[in-house]
Formats: structure tokens, C-alpha cells, sequence
């Protein structure tokens, strides 16, 4: 099937031109004007950019944590991250204790079944030994690629230095890259015991128990060990000027250094954590959020590329029956916020407001994740021989966000009445429209699992 898309303004992270893209079958197969074609279907894209689908390379779909389980599932979330112009997501399947990296990755092929859009995976290391080190360079070879460990959550997660240095290591020799979750565990859950001791138990003190210095601190780190095993390393949900100062120097220093930020952390704050009640709890993630002055930082980072990628870390849970589990106890709730739908417009105001060009920002949500997590041979941008994952998205659309309106399967919207401006309204991929004026067109199951290149850096 063709289908011609005419009259709109192509947007990549390079140009910006008035043309028409044709879709042959699953790719894009020319872009240009006044073409000589008989399409199948034409799609009249007059006053809206034509981009490339949106690819979040940090989401985490049915995933078990604080004694519940992630409300979106692969079929929700997809569908959800669809609705919000992302075509592309690379989740993390998780080792359990004592088994191995195989059958965690088993465990995720299975969920991901249900998957509406296309889908790769990270995965987290709980151990390293000489089992699962042998298994990174396996799962190199089945295109997972990357590798994320903890320096928080002790007990549950953390990893000790020696364990994150052998898996730098490894990660070196067999092509990969090593995600890092960047807090220093030790100290906060220090921090963390005083404060429940005293009796500070709202959800406020989440943030205050994980204060910036200890990301900066654990970034600091990371970039040592990564150094010593020559190796890149990826800090994931960066929040805080403290850790991006800390990426900056190492890249200075020459080290393979990079990172991403979230929504969150651009336009939510400690203030919100502080809502009056326990609303806070709708706004408790991992790293927290920061004091406003943060966010200019953060822009700042994006238009500098000192931050190379805008990630969600999509981890919702309801405010109702899971949220709540840490009604008296702030250490109880469930750490992460759902946002694989806002992502694509959130960061359209970015450019809205002047804080980021209109170029920039297709690089920031498309490219650039494409690119450093290995599939910028398929995905990430409109160019001949790509596959037509395509979003028509009307620039004037006005809106509000709504937990009412949004397609996640959760009970609250952070961003619940902020008004914004942008809509993905047709969203394609590989040709087949799945999202078209708010009705869905995908089928359940036809995602399909993309073995990632290794990382080139």
C-alpha cells in the first residue's frame, strides 16, 4: 500500500522544509514535491509539521515495585504512548535475585506480546557475577544492548562499586552501555530512618531524604569507574544541576559521557510534593523533584547537549491502592509517574516558549534516542529507506491535560489542567496509521521486538 503525505512541513533534527513524504509499505520511500505518484490513500497534512515518530528509550511497562505492580501494562501503555506520538519505546526487564539475566528477559519477551507499538529492551542487572557477566555478552549478540544498575535503593537494587566497575568492564568489551541509576543509597536511607524517626513521614520528605548533592555525588562516581574501564555510561532520570555539572566536567575531561532528563523535572517541582494532604504522593518519583531553579538548568543542558535525550521513566501507579500505601510512611510509596502519553507535547512548549528550536526538539524526542541506543538504521527520523513511523501534528491544537482525556491506565495526571499547545492527530507506524483524529486503529500484539546495534558512541 502507498500513501502519500501532502502539504505539510517536514521536520527532522536537521531541516525543516514544506514537502511531501511517500509511504511505500512499512517505509518512507521519497520526500519531496510534485510527485508523479498514484497513492492508494492520500493524507492531507496542510498547516500541520509531518515528524518522525516519537522513541522513549525509558519506560517501564508492568513492572513490580514498592509491593505493587506499574498500572500499565504493554497493552495500555503502548496504546497510551501511541495517543501521545511515540512509535518506538525501549523498556527495562528486570533480574530477579538468584536467577539469571535469561530469564528475566524471557519474562519481559512474554509481557511485551501484548505491545501495539515497536519495543526493545534494557536490562537491569540485580547481581553481577561470573554467570550474568558471561550472559551481557550474550544478550549483546540478541540486541539488548544496555545495562542499567543502581547505586539507590539498598537492599532491593544497589549495587556495590566493585560490581558496577566489572559490569563497565564488560560492557566495554562486548560494545554495550551501562545505564546508571545515580544516587548515593547509603547515605539517603540514612537520612531516611532519621526522618520517620522524627515523625516526618508526608510525602514531601522524599525529596528532602534524597537531597541533589547525593545525585551529584553518584554521578561524580560514576564517571570515575567509567573512565578507569573506558567505557560509556548513560545517567538516566537526571534532575538536579548538582549532576549535570558533574556530566559536564567529565565530558570536558574527555570521558564518553551522557545522560537524559524527564518531563518531571522541566516542569514539576518540590512544591508539588508538597501539596496540601497526601497529593503530594501523586508526585513521588526517583530522583525526586527539585526547587524550581533547577529546571533552567536543565534547559539549559538540552540546548547545549550537555543532556542528550528526554526520557519519561513512565512508571505509573495509582493514586488510589497504590499511591496510598505510604498514606503514613513517605518510604512506602511506590516511586514513579506516568507520563509515556505527555512526553511528545510537553516538550513541544519547550519550543513554544522559545527554550528549545523546533529542530532541536525532533532530536531530543526521535533522534537522538535512536541514535545512542542503536536504532538510528531504522527509526528516529523521515528519510527514504526509514520506516515510515510518521506524526502529523497539528503546531495550533490548544488543549488541556487531563487524567479525564489521557489513554493511561492511571488515576491522575500530574499535569492535570495545564494548558498546552499541540497535537500528535495522525501517528503511523510502518505505515499503518494507528492513532488518527482520537480514535485507535492498532491491534493489540502487532509491535514488534527491534534487536538493537551495539552502541556507538
Amino acid at each position: 500500500m502507498r500513501t502519500l503525505i501532502q502539504g505539510g512541513t517536514v521536520v527532522t533534527a536537521t531541516e525543516t522544509v514544506a514537502a511531501d513524504v511517500l509511504v511505500d509499505g512499512e517505509k518512507v520511500a521519497a520526500i519531496g514535491t510534485g510527485m508523479s505518484v498514484e497513492p492508494d490513500r492520500t493524507i492531507d497534512a496542510t498547516g500541520r509539521y509531518v515528524m518522525p515518530g516519537a522513541v522513549d528509550v525509558h519506560t517501564h511497562m508492568d513492572l513490580p515495585f514498592g509491593g505493587s505492580f506499574c498500572s500499565d501494562d504493554f497493552a495500555t501503555g503502548s496504546r497510551a504512548a501511541a495517543f501521545g506520538g511515540t512509535t518506538t519505546i525501549v523498556d527495562f526487564a528486570l533480574q530477579d535475585y538468584g536467577e539469571s539475566l535469561r530469564t528475566g528477559l524471557d519474562r519481559w519477551h512474554e509481557k511485551a506480546q501484548k505491545s501495539s507499538i515497536d519495543y526493545g529492551f534494557h536490562m537491569i542487572v540485580r547481581e553481577v557475577n561470573d554467570q550474568v557477566l558471561q550472559e551481557m555478552d550474550t544478550l549483546v549478540g540478541e540486541g539488548v544492548t544496555s545495562f542499567k544498575l543502581f547505586m539507590a535503593y539498598p537492599g532491593v537494587f544497589m549495587l556495590d562499586d566493585g560490581a558496577i566497575f566489572q559490569a563497565m568492564q564488560r560492557a566495554a568489551d562486548s560494545g554495550a552501555l551501562i545505564m546508571m541509576h545515580a544516587e548515593n543509597g547509603g547515605p539517603i536511607d540514612v537520612l531516611i530512618r532519621q526522618y520517620l524517626g522524627q515523625g516526618r513521614t508526608d510525602p514531601v520528605n522524599h525529596s528532602l531524604t534524597r537531597p541533589p548533592v547525593m545525585e551529584g555525588e553518584a554521578v561524580h562516581r560514576v564517571f570515575k569507574m567509567a573512565e578507569l574501564a573506558r567505557a560509556p555510561a548513560y545517567i538516566v532520570h537526571l534532575s538536579s544541576r548538582d549532576a549535570l555539572n558533574e556530566v559536564r566536567e567529565a565530558r570536558d575531561r574527555g570521558v564518553a559521557a551522557y545522560a537524559e532528563t524527564c518531563p518531571q523535572y522541566l516542569y514539576l517541582s518540590i512544591d508539588d510534593m508538597a501539596r496540601p494532604g497526601f497529593e503530594g504522593a501523586k508526585f513521588v518519583c526517583s530522583p525526586p523533584l527539585r526547587t524550581v531553579d533547577h529546571q533552567e538548568e536543565l534547559w539549559k543542558g538540552l540546548v547545549a547537549d550537555d543532556l542528550q535525550v528526554v526520557s519519561t521513566d513512565h512508571a505509573p501507579f495509582n493514586f488510589k491502592g497504590q499511591k496510598d500505601l505510604g498514606k503514613d510512611d513517605f518510604s512506602k510509596i511506590p516511586n514513579g509517574l506516568p507520563s509515556v502519553e505527555d512526553r511528545f507535547t510537553l516538550l513541544y512548549q519547550g519550543v513554544v516558549d522559545g527554550m528549545i528550536g523546533l529542530n532541536r526538539f525532533v532530536e531530543i524526542v526521535a533522534t537522538a534516542p535512536a541514535k545512542m541506543f542503536g536504532l538510528s538504521a531504522r527509526k528516529g527520523t523521515i528519510a527514504p529507506g526509514f520506516d515510515a513511523d510518521i506524526v502529523i501534528f497539528d503546531p495550533n491544537h490548544e488543549r488541556t491535560i487531563s487524567a479525564e482525556t489521557h489513554h493511561m491506565n492511571v488515576d491522575y495526571s500530574c499535569y492535570e489542567g495545564r494548558r498546552v499547545k499541540g497535537l500528535p492527530q495522525i501517528v503511523l507506524q510502518r505505515g499503518n496509521v494507528l492513532v488518527e483524529n482520537g480514535e485507535f486503529f492498532a491491534k493489540e500484539g502487532q509491535g514488534s521486538f527491534l534487536p538493537r546495534s551495539r552502541i556507538s558512541t
